[in-house]
C-alpha cells in the first residue's frame, strides 16, 4: 500500500472513531413533570407534560413517551415551561455598557439625572477620560424641556460628558464635549441632525441625530476587554430574563469580528442574530464575505441595519405632515432620500436582508417604495427584509407590508412609553396607523416582537404584558390604550418565538418545542395563560437553558 493510500484510509479510520466518540458523550436529558406551552410551526398553542433532548436538540416532547438510555432526567415539579423566548430588536453591547455606567432611566428631572452623574463620579475608584451615561427622558419630567449644558458644567468642567437620552437620537454634553467637538454657535448641523441652540445662538448641549456624530466620533473605540465586560454583563441580564436569543440592531466590523471569535471560541451562551450597521465604513467589504454561521447556531450574521429616521420622543421621526406640536417640523431623514436607492440595492443585490428603521410615517412610505423598486432589480432575494419599529404609518401603507412580504419588527413598550406624548406629536387622526399590531396581524403579517433594549427595559414579559393589555406598569389606562390594537397572548407569544426565529430565517430550527429543534426553553413561577393579564409583567424566570444547557438558574 503506497503512503498516499495509508494517509487516506487514516484520514476515514480517524474520521470514525471521533464519530465513535462523539456518539458516546452525547447525554439524553428528560425533564418530567412540566406544564409546558409551546407553538406549533402554524402557530398553535400546544401542551405538553415533558421533554427529552440529546445534546442540544429535541428528540420527544408530549404527554406520556419513552425514551431509552436516559442519562439524566430532571422533575419540574409542575413549573411552567415556554420556548425561549426571542428579543427581534434590541443593541446587546449598549445593554452591557448601561448596565456599566451612569443609568439614567427614571431620573424625575433634570436635577435628579445631574445628581446621578454626580454620584457616579464620586462612586468610581478608577479615573476615566469620558464620563458617559444613558437613560434620561425629559417628556417625564414636570417641565417636558429638554436639559442644558448648564447643569453639567456645575459638576464636571474639565472632561466630556456624554449621556444619551433614553430612545439613544439626542445626547446631553457639557461644554467640554462640545469644546472637543469644536461646536460653537457658528455650527452648522450636518443633515439629519440639530444641535439645540438658545436664543443667543449658543449651543445648549443637547445634539439629535447625526449631529450626535460630531462628538460621539471622538469617544475611544472600546478595546476587546470592555467588550468582553459589555458582553458578560449583558448575557447575564438576558438569561435571567428568559431571553435565548437576541437580534443584535446595527453592529460594527470590529464588534462583528468580537462575535465571531466568541463564536469562534465557543464563548457565547445566548444566540445572537447580529445585523451589519449600514453606516459602517467597510459595511461594501463586509458584505462581500458573505453570510456568518457558526456550527452550534450560536452566531447569525446575514443581515443589515439601516437608518431611515429619528424617533418620536425627540421630534426626529420623518413624517408626512408637520408635527401637531411642532408646526414647522417634519422630523429628519437620518439617510438622505437620494442616497436610498443604492443603499438598498448594494445591501439586496448581495443577498443580505435589509432591515430598515423606520419610525415615521414618512420613513415608512419611502422604505416600503424603495423595497418595492428593489425587488424589481433583484427579485430572486425579496423575501423576509424587516422595516424595524413601523411605529407611525400612514392606513393606506399598512397592506403593502403584506403585498411586498416586509416584517414589521416591533416593540410592544414602546406604545406604553409613548401613549403619553404620542398624541401630542402626531394627533388622533394619526393614530389610527400607529403602533397597529393587531391590524397588522388580521391582515397576515408576522411580527417580529422585542423591545429595543436598552432604549426599554429588556424584561419580555413587559412585551407581552404590552402586547396584550397596552397598558403600563400600573395597569394604566383602564382599557388600554387604543385598545383595538391589543393582541391575544398566543398572538404575543409568538411573535416572541416563532415569528421572531422566521424573521431570522430560523423558524426550522428555533422559536418553538418540537422534535428536531434547538433546545432553547425556559422554566418560570407562574402560569401566564391561568392569570389575569395584569400579573403577566411580574413573571419570574426560574431557569433559562440555551442548546440543551442550563446557562441560569434563579437563587
Amino acid at each position: 500500500m503506497n503512503n498516499k493510500k495509508k494517509r487516506f484510509l487514516n484520514t476515514l479510520i480517524g474520521a470514525a472513531l471521533a464519530s465513535v466518540s462523539m456518539l458516546s458523550m452525547a447525554t439524553t436529558t428528560l425533564i418530567k413533570n412540566v406544564n409546558g406551552y409551546t407553538l406549533n410551526d402554524q402557530g398553535q398553542l400546544i401542551t405538553f407534560k415533558q421533554i427529552a433532548f440529546e445534546q442540544d436538540k429535541i428528540i420527544a416532547i408530549g404527554d406520556q413517551f419513552k425514551v431509552e438510555n436516559v442519562d439524566q432526567e430532571i422533575d419540574a415539579q409542575g413549573k411552567v415551561m415556554l420556548p425561549g423566548l426571542i428579543d427581534a430588536h434590541g443593541h446587546v453591547l449598549g445593554l452591557g455598557q448601561g448596565l456599566l455606567e451612569i443609568y439614567l432611566r427614571g431620573a424625575a428631572s433634570e436635577q435628579e439625572a445631574a445628581n446621578r452623574v454626580a454620584s457616579f463620579i464620586s462612586s468610581q475608584q478608577q479615573e476615566t477620560d469620558w464620563i458617559i451615561g444613558r437613560g434620561w427622558n425629559q417628556v417625564l419630567w414636570p417641565s417636558k424641556e429638554y436639559p442644558t449644558k448648564a447643569s453639567l458644567d456645575k459638576i464636571v468642567k474639565d472632561k466630556p460628558v456624554v449621556l444619551s437620552r433614553v430612545d439613544s437620537h439626542a445626547i446631553w454634553v457639557n461644554s467640554k464635549a462640545l469644546e472637543m467637538a469644536g461646536i460653537t454657535r457658528d455650527t452648522v448641523a450636518p443633515a439629519g441632525g440639530e444641535i439645540i441652540k438658545d436664543e443667543s445662538g449658543e449651543p445648549t448641549g443637547i445634539l439629535i441625530d447625526n449631529a450626535e456624530y460630531l462628538l460621539t466620533k471622538l469617544i475611544p473605540v472600546a478595546d476587546t476587554k470592555q467588550l468582553d465586560a459589555q458582553l458578560n454583563a449583558a448575557t447575564q441580564h438576558l438569561l435571567s430574563l428568559g431571553i435565548t436569543s437576541a437580534h443584535d440592531a446595527g453592529i460594527s466590523e470590529s464588534v462583528a469580528n468580537f462575535y465571531k471569535q466568541k463564536a469562534k471560541d465557543d464563548a457565547l451562551d445566548f444566540r445572537i442574530y447580529a445585523m451589519l450597521s449600514a453606516t459602517d465604513p467597510n459595511i461594501a467589504q463586509m458584505l462581500q464575505q458573505g453570510h456568518v454561521n457558526d456550527d452550534q447556531g450560536y452566531l447569525s450574521i446575514r443581515s443589515v441595519k439601516a437608518y431611515g429616521d429619528g424617533a418620536l420622543g425627540s421630534r426626529g421621526a420623518a413624517l408626512l405632515k408637520p408635527y401637531s406640536d411642532d408646526s414647522d417640523n417634519h422630523g429628519l431623514l437620518v439617510t438622505a432620500q437620494e442616497e436610498l436607492p443604492t443603499l438598498f440595492r448594494d445591501v439586496i443585490g448581495a443577498n443580505f436582508q435589509l432591515n430598515f428603521h423606520a419610525i415615521g410615517d414618512r420613513a415608512n412610505r419611502l422604505a416600503l417604495n424603495e423595497f418595492a423598486n428593489t425587488f424589481k432589480i433583484f427579485p430572486q432575494n425579496k423575501e423576509r427584509h424587516r422595516i424595524e419599529h413601523a411605529q407611525v404609518i400612514a392606513v393606506e401603507d399598512i397592506p403593502l407590508f403584506i403585498e411586498y412580504g416586509i416584517i414589521p419588527s416591533m416593540q410592544p413598550t414602546h406604545a406604553t412609553s409613548d401613549m403619553n406624548m404620542a398624541e401630542d406629536r402626531i394627533g388622533a387622526t394619526r393614530l389610527k396607523g400607529a403602533y397597529a399590531w393587531q391590524t397588522f396581524l388580521q391582515l397576515g403579517a408576522r411580527i417580529a416582537f422585542g423591545s429595543d433594549f436598552p432604549v426599554e427595559l429588556a424584561n419580555p414579559f413587559h412585551g407581552l404584558h404590552a402586547a396584550v393589555t397596552r397598558q403600563t406598569a400600573d395597569n394604566q389606562p383602564d382599557q388600554g390604550w387604543i385598545p383595538q390594537e391589543k393582541v391575544s397572548l398566543n398572538q404575543a407569544l409568538r411573535g416572541f418565538t416563532l415569528d421572531a426565529a422566521y424573521s431570522a430565517f430560523q423558524e426550522t430550527s428555533l422559536g418553538t418545542l418540537e422534535t428536531g429543534k434547538k433546545a432553547d426553553f425556559i422554566l418560570i413561577d407562574r402560569d401566564i395563560f391561568a392569570i389575569p393579564a395584569s400579573a403577566i409583567r411580574d413573571t419570574k424566570v426560574l431557569q433559562t437553558w440555551v442548546n440543551g444547557e442550563l446557562k441560569y438558574q434563579a437563587k
